[in-house]
């Protein structure tokens, strides 16, 4: 699985708890938008996080 920019701004749209949780970091840490998905990605979707089966599942063709 590889960080897609798209998809993260995909689920980040679709689920307002990881939305609130990109705002924080980058108010928190003063990082800027692409820095911040890149952060979000590893910690809550890479390797087993939280929301690594939504994200997968929009790389899924649609039907």
């Amino acid at each position: 699985m590889k960080y897609l920019k798209s998809q993260m701004q995909q689920l980040i749209k679709e689920n307002k708890e990881l939305h609130t949780r990109f705002k924080e970091l980058k108010a928190e840490h003063g990082l800027e938008k692409n820095n911040a998905l890149k952060a979000l990605y590893h910690s809550e979707v890479a390797d087993g996080g939280k929301y690594q089966v939504a994200y997968q599942a929009l790389d899924q063709p649609k039907k």
